[in-house]
């Protein structure tokens, strides 16, 4: 069967229609020839996302965004986009745009949810979120340290306003006469630490001897501790525990009238013996003051003795 030119041109026409739609296709991101599943997401705000752009799964390509429309008359978006691979991913999966670097651009991330029992099919829409671009994090970081800077300077100028207030003329004279005593007082330390290094250097010697004695007397009190530790002391303890020994047998024996002193401290007839004894010496001592002539007799021409005269009470 021969074909006409007519038939051949007609071909061609198809031909290039057809290859026409497959490469607009394939640069708009979609593939003619897969059979890929189609998911929708909806937003507020896409941030900029832009038709086929990648989706990525744990950073992996899966798919690209199809389409990006109005939801309805509020401004509300829906993205349409398809994924390639075969990869399964519950309905609970959030779907998030996020940005692909510091010059790149928006792309959708799929964060899975692994339920067997409730797969996500072609045609589902899908929970969306939108992952804050690094402005907006810095600008959220900064915002409490922009509070803070703020409080902050008003502190420093209600300080600086009080200090205005407090520093007049007179607290500034004060403060210029305070300083101008205090370089006074360090005129005179330092006059006084002239005058103590001259001392310390004029008497060098003398605190050299004195630091010699005192090694001196270190080393004698260490030869001192040296001898106390060689002591026996145990046999000092022992000679000091006969010494009282020795006083207690003593103690006792005068305790029970032994020896003299414990018969002169126990014997009751020793004691009046005694005090009869001292009584007799009294009144002779008396006798002899009021008759000394009995006693002692001088008699150069030979007088006569006189009579003795009885004292008139003879116990005093």
């Amino acid at each position: 069967m021969r074909l006409t030119k007519e038939v051949k041109t007609g071909i061609l026409a198809i031909g290039a229609i057809l290859l026409l739609i497959f490469g607009y296709s394939f640069l708009q991101g979609t593939n003619l020839l897969d059979k890929n599943r189609e998911f929708y997401v909806k937003y507020d705000n896409v941030e900029g996302l832009a038709q086929a752009a990648p989706v990525t799964i744990n950073g992996l390509t899966v798919g690209k965004v199809q389409d990006i429309t109005f939801a309805n008359s509020k401004g509300g978006l829906v993205v349409k986009f398809t994924i390639e691979k075969e990869f399964d991913f519950s309905r609970n999966s959030i779907v998030r745009i996020y940005s692909s670097g510091l010059l790149g651009g928006k792309n959708l991330g799929i964060f899975p949810e692994y339920d067997a029992k409730n797969i996500a099919k072609s045609g589902d829409t899908l929970r969306g979120d939108v992952e804050d671009g690094m402005l907006t994090a810095v600008s959220k970081a900064l915002g409490p340290l922009e509070k803070k800077v703020n409080n902050t300077l008003a502190t420093v100028d209600t300080l600086l306003l009080s200090i205005n207030a407090i520093v007049d003329k007179e607290t500034q004279k004060n403060l210029k006469e305070a300083i101008e005593n205090l370089n006074n007082t360090l005129n005179s330390f330092s006059g006084v630490s002239e005058n103590l290094n001259q001392i310390l250097s004029n008497n060098t010697g003398k605190l050299d001897n004195t630091f010699t004695n005192l090694d001196k007397t270190a080393d004698n009190l260490s030869r001192l501790t040296d001898s106390l530790a060689k002591l026996e002391t145990g046999k000092l303890v022992n000679d000091l525990q006969d010494v009282v020994d020795n006083m207690d047998k003593i103690v006792a024996g005068v305790e029970n009238g032994d020896g003299s002193i414990g018969k002169l401290l126990k014997d009751e007839k020793l004691y009046e013996n005694l005090e009869g004894a001292s009584r007799q010496l009294e009144q002779l001592l008396q006798d002899v003051k009021l008759n000394p002539k009995r006693y002692v007799n001088i008699s150069v021409f030979g007088k006569k003795q006189k009579e003795y005269v009885k004292p008139d009470n003879p116990d005093e």
